[in-house]
């Protein structure tokens, strides 16, 4: 048979100035090295001062923005590629901000109808301006003592710290602060830890097997998620077929809450009695060889490559 597919030029982002960066460049290089292996004309890019100026003279047909942290997932570089038209995969401009904004998409998956831990949103100048004490004992009265403190914008876990005593608390607060201005404060959810990938190849979005995490440590750490063996991952997760099914209803529902497409993984704690618990929204999970949503993709019997080309041509479709 003659293979009718479409010979595409694609420009892969990744790397770029954020903490996550060598991440970044993991993810990029395994979705670069995929589409070549497909047979597609792909480069691989740095989000720099040059890359607008790059992109405006050589009309891609396609960016693929493998870049976590701020500079891939805020919205603001999928803003400038649709002002200049060039299709991307991944989330449009305002959604992704939503999303990497911790507190507002829990308020918007809250108003929803989907659980959601209790939580206090501290920015630097609060925790300043009334007194750290003072604003901590509010934060311990209202929530308990079994918290987790992170960043409201960033991901890979870092900056991430589960506080299991009050006097874990102010130290948790100034780590979060170290990779951002605002700390999310949430009552801990006790249960069991999964991911839920959602990606759209053509027709809609659909949720990929859940992955179960369970860390070495206890914690999914930035070290546990990238380190080899540091973390074991059951997919599909080990959960009843019905708790499965809500969550993977649960998932689906939330990206479309959110607004977003082509690609996203859920985060979710699945309680004692089997109810989903939203924690965040991915809208450029990592793709590394440890990362979640590739794992789910081989577990749903699907080709890595099939997948990242389809997600692809889903975006030139959506540009158009």
């Amino acid at each position: 048979m003659t293979d009718t597919r479409a010979t595409r030029t694609a420009v892969v982002l990744a790397g770029g100035i954020s903490h996550e960066r060598d991440v970044s460049l993991r993810s990029g290089r395994r979705v670069a090295d995929s589409l070549l292996a497909r047979g597609h004309r792909v480069s691989m890019r740095e989000p720099d001062s040059s890359l607008l100026a790059f992109l405006e003279a050589t009309a891609p047909d396609l960016v693929w923005p493998a870049l976590h942290g701020a500079s891939g997932e805020d919205g603001s570089l999928r803003a400038l590629l649709d002002a200049q038209g060039i299709a991307y995969v991944g989330s449009e401009a305002a959604a992704a901000q939503l999303a990497w904004h911790k507190p507002t998409a829990k308020v918007l998956v809250s108003r929803a109808g989907f659980n959601t831990p209790d939580s206090v949103t501290l920015p630097r100048e609060t925790f300043r301006e009334l007194g750290a004490t003072q604003v901590l004992d509010g934060v311990l009265k209202h929530l308990g003592t079994s918290l987790v403190v992170k960043p409201a914008m960033g991901g890979s876990a870092q900056g991430v710290t589960v506080v299991a005593e009050a006097s874990d608390l102010p130290r948790a607060v100034v780590d979060a602060y170290t990779y951002g201005d605002i700390a999310l404060i949430e009552k801990e959810v006790l249960g069991t830890e999964v991911s839920v990938g959602v990606i759209d190849t053509g027709e809609g979005p659909f949720a990929l097997p859940a992955v179960e995490i369970v860390p070495r440590s206890g914690v999914y750490s930035f070290e546990a998620r990238y380190s080899a063996g540091e973390t074991q991952f059951f997919t599909p997760a080990r959960l009843d077929e019905s708790v499965a099914a809500a969550a993977s209803e649960a998932a689906l529902a939330i990206h479309q809450t959110l607004g977003l497409r082509h690609l996203s993984r859920i985060d979710l704690i699945i309680d004692a009695s089997g109810a989903p618990w939203f924690l965040e929204a991915n809208v450029m999970p990592g793709l590394t060889e440890t990362s979640l949503v590739p794992q789910a993709i081989v577990a749903a019997g699907l080709d890595l490559g099939s997948v990242y080309e389809a997600l692809g041509e889903v975006a030139i479709r959506d540009a158009r």
